[in-house]
């Protein structure tokens, strides 16, 4: 079934599998921290890419709402892993800006250097995509940052509610995820298979191509066996978990190595790291022109890891010795807010200029400076 790769996709898939084992030797051998640090983050981002590639076969056979969902889903496993195990370790400062920090990288980061690819791609310099899925999105991002701003202020005003902060934070996880729940079965209603790429789905299944049943938004090859496909997405997602371990194991001693803080490791290093699957995916599929399914991956990742991702893990964390919280530093909530408005101002009418994409980084580089300074 490799045969029905291409070359580009082989050698992702080999790059893959050596920089796991690279990562493996180095966090069980006798490698400096800082090594094993970097090897295992560029296994997160090569297993990454795996999954980009496989979550986009799979999706293909469905609209950009599913096919959205999926990639995001999936692509926020390896952030999971990465909270679980710093919890686990005790590192609760790194667990809680990766979080917030996948947020910001995501809607400003990401999301600003996709609207500059695709931008750049289109004729007249002016991204354009439909609407409807960007602000659906953008409404649960809203959503989830009223409740955690409201939360991350209650408790830091030393009232009642701060003798209360897991409980409170609880509570507001339930809460999150069920406004997720019913916005997730609504968008997934979106939009369903069509004939014609269900047809090619099954071809798919049995081994032939369907190169020709991608439409609108949806140019990616999906000739790819669906048996692959699948393999491949359980195959890396393993592959993460693991090395999502590792990178973890490493990340402590490597800090004290090059004299960062744990919240700029955090917010920055760890974010870009366990979301590189929304940093390839979104990237590529910008350049491919494929501007609604670009814009609907990234979207999709920073809702979820609102809405989803951090009420989750805020009540998994219960179990841990130091749990998660939405006692979050001031400052960072002040920015969860402006950053939910910055979206839905910058994506809400379909289009999206240079400007628009050099402003959200420029957000981004000034939160980041704020965390390598405090």
């Amino acid at each position: 079934m490799l045969t029905t790769l291409k070359r580009s996709e082989r050698i992702t898939l080999v790059v893959g599998v050596v920089a796991t084992i690279a990562a493996g030797i180095a966090r069980y051998g006798d490698a400096s921290a800082v090594l094993a640090f970097v090897l295992a983050a560029i296994a997160l981002a090569a297993l990454a890419s795996i999954v980009s590639f496989a979550t986009e076969q799979v999706g293909e056979r469905f609209g950009p709402a599913v096919t959205g969902f999926l990639q995001s889903t999936l692509g926020n496993l390896p952030e999971f892993f990465i909270v679980i195990f710093a919890l686990h370790s005790g590192q609760v400062v790194v667990a809680q800006t990766s979080i917030i920090g996948s947020l910001f990288a995501n809607a400003l980061l990401v999301l600003g250097a996709v609207i500059l690819v695709g931008a750049s791609t289109a004729d007249d310099g002016v991204m354009r995509f439909k609407s409807r899925l960007p602000n659906d999105t953008a409404t649960l991002l809203l959503v989830a940052s009223f409740i955690i701003v409201v939360v991350g202020i209650a408790v830091q005003d030393g009232q009642k509610a701060a003798e209360h902060v897991k409980s409170f934070s609880a509570v507001a996880a339930i809460a999150l995820l069920a406004v997720y729940a019913t916005w997730a079965w609504g968008y997934l209603r979106s939009d369903g298979p069509r004939p014609e790429v269900a047809a090619a789905g099954g071809a798919a299944a049995g081994g032939e191509g369907a190169a020709g049943a991608a439409g609108e938004g949806h140019g990616a090859r999906a000739g790819v066996p669906l048996a692959l496909s699948v393999t491949l997405l359980a195959v890396a997602g393993a592959g993460a978990a693991f090395t999502s371990d590792w990178f973890i194991h490493a990340l402590e001693p490597a800090i004290k190595s090059i004299d960062i803080s744990q919240a700029f490791a955090g917010l920055v290093i760890v974010a870009i790291a366990g979301n590189a699957v929304e940093n390839v995916a979104g990237l590529v599929l910008a350049r491919k022109g494929q501007s609604d399914l670009s814009i609907s991956v990234v979207k999709n990742s920073v809702a979820q890891v609102a809405a989803f991702l951090f009420p989750a893990l805020v009540l998994v964390s219960l179990l841990f010795a130091d749990p998660l919280t939405f006692a979050l530093n001031p400052v960072y909530i002040g920015a969860i807010a402006l950053t939910a408005l910055s979206v839905w101002q910058i994506t809400g009418d379909g289009e999206a200029t240079h400007f628009e994409g050099v402003a959200l980084i420029a957000l981004y580089v000034v939160l980041g400076t704020y965390a390598y300074l405090e």
